[in-house]
């Protein structure tokens, strides 16, 4: 069975989730320090970043987080939604070569509004890496 990707504002319910998953690559952690001007040797120097807590290097944490933004925007609700807020916990670090997967599960959503909140979530294997809430608005009915 095939998952429908993309839903408008009353297609939406409490319950619905979607996932994407990424390997974090040298490559990944690399092009986001150059978008996003981070080049804290935590992310790209492995001898400074064995003297930190973590004991080694870690991928930015909006990497990971922006996986989140690549189930919102393609799959739940889906293409043509609109970001309006995110909130994020950082839990644990993710390194490269670790795989995430980012999950959005529809908590509340106000359909004349075209509002959608969900909870939203990164793992590596059984290690939950972010939490948060995102709040969208969602395509409209056609």
């Amino acid at each position: 069975m095939t998952q429908k990707i993309g839903y408008t504002a009353s297609e939406l319910a409490v319950g619905m989730t979607a996932s994407f998953t990424k390997t974090i690559t040298e490559a990944d952690i690399i092009l986001f320090s150059a978008v996003s001007g981070d080049i804290n040797p935590a992310h790209l120097d492995e001898e400074y970043a064995k003297t930190t807590v973590f004991g080694g290097r870690i991928a930015h944490g909006m990497l990971s987080a922006g996986l989140i933004s690549a189930v919102l925007a393609n799959r739940l609700p889906g293409p043509g939604t609109i970001y309006l807020g995110q909130t994020l916990s950082f839990r644990a670090p993710v390194r490269p070569g670790d795989t995430v997967k980012a999950t959005v599960t529809v908590k509340s959503v106000i359909p004349a509004k075209r509002r959608v909140v969900l909870d939203t979530v990164c793992t590596v294997g059984d290690t939950v890496v972010i939490t948060g809430e995102a709040t969208m608005l969602a395509p409209a009915d056609i």
